[in-house]
C-alpha cells in the first residue's frame, strides 16, 4: 500500500497531503471535502488532479490545510495532490503540467505602504 506526503502552497495557505491507496474519500481538516468546499468549482478543483490522471477513485486523500482563505486553500490543496500523482507515478507530470498543475502560483499579497491608502491606491487628491 503506497502512502505519499506532499505540500501545496497558495498565496498564504499551505495543504499537507497525505495520499493513499483507496476508495476516493477526500478528508480536509477532518471533514469531507464535500461539506469543506460546498462550491462546485471549489469540488472540481480539486478533484482536477485525478480526472486528468484517470485515477478517479484509486486514492484517499488525507490533508490538513492552514492559513490564507478559501480560493487559496483549494488550490493549495489542488497543487499538493498534483505533486503526490506524480510522486507515485512520474508518467503523470506532462499531463498535469500541461495545464500549469504542477506550477506553484508566486502571486501574494503586495504590502501596504506608507502615505498610501493601500498598496498602491493613494489618498484624494486636493489642489485647494
Amino acid at each position: 500500500m503506497a502512502t505519499t506526503n506532499s505540500l501545496g502552497r497558495r498565496k498564504t495557505s499551505i495543504a499537507r497531503v497525505i495520499l493513499a491507496e483507496g476508495k476516493g474519500t477526500i478528508t480536509v481538516n477532518g471533514r469531507d471535502s464535500k461539506q469543506y468546499f460546498p462550491i462546485l468549482l471549489q469540488q472540481y478543483k480539486v478533484q482536477q488532479p485525478f480526472a486528468l490522471t484517470e485515477t478517479v477513485g484509486k486514492y484517499d486523500v488525507t490533508a490538513t490545510i492552514d492559513g490564507g482563505g478559501i480560493t487559496g486553500q483549494v488550490e493549495a490543496l489542488r497543487l499538493g495532490i498534483a505533486r503526490a500523482l506524480v510522486k507515485i507515478d512520474a508518467e503523470h507530470k506532462p499531463k498535469l503540467k500541461a495545464l500549469d498543475l504542477m506550477t506553484r502560483d508566486p502571486r501574494e499579497v503586495e504590502r501596504k505602504k506608507f502615505g498610501r491608502k493601500k498598496a498602491r491606491k493613494r489618498f484624494q487628491f486636493s489642489k485647494r
